[in-house]
């Protein structure tokens, strides 16, 4: 077996080790040890974006946030389903996982960050919402390893009740949020509803052409609260 190569490593704002590896031409990011993503595996992430894409469809110029950039699957996957007028927004916490985006992992997904459609940001996709008021029509989470931080404890709170609320008014009216997450969690979805939306969750296949282990994708819709958009 070919053996695994390091090709860069960051450390994350709470001190945590970010390694790129690739072997055969597979590329992984480990964090303090443990497989975030996967080149080989990727099909789930792209489905996030496709069922919260496609819900914007009739929308001629949708504004869509990205939190997270990964291996750049989940935003070729949303760019492949929005039309020519949207605009998407990526807020990627690691500067060094836009960097291999923009080197040796611009191959994987076609360079998308080179899409005049697209808008980065290195910052904290927390800090971003907190600004936001009925800002964007779509908002998709793929940070971490969804609800439940791996990279950083501080990413939880996006998905706890004040984070919920915070993305609930950054959403336009008929918003829609989309969650990966690797388990099912039905205290989640409650949260969720609790925020103000309507949810469903769905299990997809990890790899494309529906193989793999499966993941769980959560689409919420934002309900009209009285007096609220």
């Amino acid at each position: 077996m070919k053996p695994q190569t390091i090709l860069d490593g960051a450390t994350t704002p709470e001190g945590g080790e970010v390694v790129l590896y690739e072997r055969a031409g597979v590329y992984t990011i480990r964090v303090n040890g443990h497989e975030l993503m996967s080149s080989r595996v990727h099909g789930s992430e792209e489905e996030l974006a496709r069922l919260v894409c496609g819900a914007l469809a009739e929308r001629g110029e949708p504004r869509v946030l990205i939190g997270g950039l990964g291996l750049g699957y989940t935003l070729r996957a949303a760019l492949d389903a929005l039309p020519k007028g949207a605009m998407v927004e990526v807020v990627e916490l690691l500067g060094a996982v836009v960097e291999w985006n923009r080197g040796v992992l611009s191959h994987l997904a076609g360079g998308p960050l080179e899409d005049p459609r697209v808008v980065l940001e290195v910052g904290d996709v927390t800090a971003k919402l907190r600004g936001a008021d009925s800002l964007f029509d779509g908002v998709i989470l793929d940070v971490d390893n969804g609800p439940d931080g791996l990279t950083m404890a501080a990413n939880e709170r996006l998905y706890r009740d004040a984070g919920l609320a915070a993305i609930h008014r950054a959403l336009r009216p008929r918003g829609v949020l989309g969650v990966w997450s690797a388990e099912p969690d039905s205290s989640f979805a409650r949260r969720l509803a609790r925020a103000g939306f309507a949810v469903t969750s769905t299990r997809v296949r990890a790899r494309s052409g529906g193989s793999g282990p499966h993941h769980t994708v959560f689409v919420a819709r934002k309900k009209r609260r009285t007096g609220s958009g």
